[in-house]
């Protein structure tokens, strides 16, 4: 079976919680109906900026199951699923399946750092478990090691490993993924301020940690960007840099989180061991979303 190819704009959705920690059922219904609304072309729940780390799997599960329900066919929903656990990967595979996810997003295994050949059975062993088409997510500022472009390229023949979220920041490496990938595989940024040279050098595209708040003005982005307008691509990436750089003035999704909470969208609530923005950091956050005209 052949997957279509994932490209454009893609949130990697924060998760609401109430001031009492739960899921916020409510709010994430009305920010997943905000962000399609706002044009995102497909969204990823449960990720590392939906604080996946600290859900239970029955949470887990309604959070992907709720967005699917809101998304109403209208755009993918990449479900983060990934383990450091293959047996765990895939049986979370296997959920987020009957959750309704439309994709899934993997991330390189964290801590146990195995060789390339350890990843490459990783995510193979994934794979043949499922029919979803899968997303390598490389990270490893996160997880402590590093997908090489020949290991992306080699899980690239796999049928149902269809893109990689490069975050790695290693441009060269990027470079040789899209260089070297099959036509019916996409490679996307995973680092909002690379965006622009990926596209320029022939990547499909973005998940995005800003567009959390701006939605429709980093999918305009993406869009001038994939389309060759070098200037109209430039001029936006410029505008949005202060949110670029102030969305990750603590660890991701502190600053994200408190951006949110100033413009209603939802409460400034994260779990430990994350903790709300320093009081410090707030006016530079504030700043940078007026510059994104996020916030007046």
């Amino acid at each position: 079976m052949t997957h279509a190819l994932l490209t454009g704009c893609g949130t990697a959705l924060a998760t609401p919680f109430t001031a009492a920690g739960e899921l916020d059922e409510r709010a994430l219904r009305g920010f997943v109906d905000w962000q399609i609304d706002e044009g995102i072309d497909f969204v990823v729940p449960c990720g590392s900026t939906g604080e996946a780390a600290t859900m239970t799997p029955a949470e887990h599960y309604r959070v992907v199951e709720i967005t699917v329900e809101q998304a109403r066919g209208r755009v993918p929903v990449v479900a983060g699923a990934g383990s450091n656990d293959t047996a765990k990967a895939i049986e979370t595979s296997r959920r987020m399946q009957e959750a309704g996810a439309t994709h899934l997003l993997h991330v390189s295994p964290m801590y146990n750092k195995p060789p390339q050949r350890g990843i490459v059975a990783h995510f193979t062993a994934i794979a043949d478990a499922t029919t979803l088409p899968i997303v390598v997510y490389n990270v490893p500022g996160r997880t402590g090691s590093n997908i090489e472009a020949a290991t992306t390229l080699e899980l690239a023949k796999h049928p149902r490993i269809i893109a990689v979220k490069e975050a790695s920041a290693n441009l060269p490496q990027i470079t040789d993924c899209i260089a070297g990938k099959p036509r019916d595989f996409a490679v996307l940024s995973g680092d909002d301020e690379l965006t622009v040279p990926i596209l320029a050098l022939g990547g499909d595209g973005l998940i995005s940690v800003i567009s959390n708040a701006v939605p429709a003005l980093m999918t305009k982005l993406v869009r001038v960007a994939r389309a060759g307008d070098a200037a109209a691509a430039r001029e936006l990436h410029l505008q949005l840099l202060p949110w670029m750089r102030a969305a990750f003035i603590e660890s991701n999704p502190v600053p994200v989180k408190a951006a949110l909470a100033m413009m209603g969208k939802m409460e400034n609530v994260l779990r430990l061991p994350l903790v709300p923005l320093a009081d410090s950091k707030v006016a530079a956050v504030r700043a940078a979303l007026v510059t994104a005209q996020a916030l007046r």
